[in-house]
């Protein structure tokens, strides 16, 4: 089956989530990607688990192993100038070179986009890092907490009287990988009508700040509402924006129309307490007494299970989605129907199960056909049968601790 970015070539040098979610984008939809690690200790997500039987192996990371699928592995000790000479000789003949280290070690490097244009003036570089490559932070190292507090999200995560919280599960890095990947494919498109690369910029912290907080400024402006962390209650909507128990678990909750909330309140029969100027104000109800609006709504939920509940304001057209556990998850009848999640074997890790693409293509669809490749599993592919070295010349760079 033809794949969307079959004959694509892409070298990835980056640790973590950003660049190699970036480029698991590519690889998992035909791309040819190359991953570039460091020698002996590679991409920091090896370190990362969760490890089968919690037993810590950089060839079993379940981080790794999933942003990495599809990928040729080589290692390359870029802190040498014969790295850096072989990295660029790979450069040559690319389309595309996403990372996602520091601007000043690109340029000590002699990987900065400037530098590579004499290199491959087709090549498109996307650069993604916490602050973006301008600017007096641009230097600064960064945390994905650091990156979601610049962006403005912390102000709205977590308790009134406690400290702010991070969202969880690296978002951040993730949507950075998607802004990349995106700004990626619009600048292959406009290669073909103008003939050359481009350089993409990508500041996670400006990820933060345009997905999560941009859409609401509109919010404050017109309706007053700042969004300011609010516990369990969502900052942003009139009320009901909440996760309420029911009878077996829990459910989230949200009517941004009047009409949706005049339906639920239906569902529920009308209850009196309904027709209490008190609790037909939602903006108050949201912003002054959730929790006693709450306790109107609990021993109802209590009444039904995630299921039933899911299915009734289906039907009658009210947000409502149950909160999963993971074994609930993994095992819901939807999720199998679809095939979303999928097995597949790993010479060190054995067989695993993976989820598989965020979207399914009629023709060209989503495949694991490569499992995550080991530390330097694809040195002697790269470097001898495409490069030209010789195994005498393959051992002398190992020895010297190039690759």
């Amino acid at each position: 089956m033809r794949k969307i970015f079959d004959g694509l070539k892409v070298v990835e040098w980056g640790n973590l989530i950003s660049a190699p979610y970036c480029a698991k984008l590519f690889a998992d939809l035909g791309a040819e990607v190359i991953k570039v690690e460091k020698p002996h200790t590679g991409d920091k997500a090896r370190q990362h688990g969760p490890f089968p039987e919690d037993i810590p192996n950089q060839e079993k990371s379940g981080l790794f192993l999933w942003l990495n699928t599809n990928k040729l592995g080589i290692t390359l000790n870029l802190e040498t100038k014969k790295g850096r000479d072989i990295l660029k000789r790979l450069l040559e003949d690319v389309d595309v070179f996403v990372e996602n280290n520091s601007p000043r070690l690109m340029v000590e490097f002699g990987l900065d986009y400037n530098s590579l244009l004499g290199i491959n003036p087709r090549l498109i570089m996307a650069s993604i890092t916490p602050f973006g490559q301008t600017g007096p932070y641009r230097d600064y190292k960064a945390y994905e907490l650091n990156c979601s507090a610049a962006g403005g999200v912390l102000v709205g995560v977590g308790y009134p009287d406690r400290e702010p919280l991070d969202l969880p599960l690296s978002q951040g890095g993730y949507e950075a990988g998607i802004g990349a990947a995106t700004a990626i494919m619009i600048a292959l498109m406009a290669r073909k009508r103008i003939g050359r690369g481009q350089y993409i910029d990508i500041s996670e912290a400006e990820i933060w700040a345009d997905l999560h907080v941009g859409v609401n400024v509109l919010t404050f402006m017109y309706r007053g509402i700042t969004g300011i962390r609010r516990g369990t209650h969502g900052g942003y909507f009139l009320y009901p924006n909440e996760i309420l128990p029911c009878k077996d678990g829990y459910v989230a909750l949200t009517c941004p129309q009047l009409a949706q909330w005049q339906r639920f309140l239906e569902l529920m029969g009308n209850p009196e307490w309904a027709q209490n100027p008190r609790y037909r104000n939602r903006r108050a109800m949201h912003e002054e007494y959730p929790d006693e609006v709450n306790a109107l709504l609990i021993p109802w939920l209590k009444e039904h299970t995630m299921e039933e509940l899911f299915q009734l304001c289906l039907k009658q057209r009210i947000p409502l989605v149950p909160i999963y556990r993971i074994n609930e998850l993994m095992n819901h009848p939807h999720l199998k129907q679809c095939n979303f999640f999928i097995e597949f074997d790993h010479p060190e890790a054995g067989r695993l199960k993976y989820t598989a693409g965020p979207c399914r293509f009629s023709v060209t669809d989503w495949q694991i056909e490569r499992p995550a490749p080991l530390l330097g599993e694809h040195n002697e592919l790269i470097f001898s049968q495409r490069l030209g070295y010789s195994s005498h010349e393959l051992a002398k760079l190992a020895r010297e601790g190039v690759i």
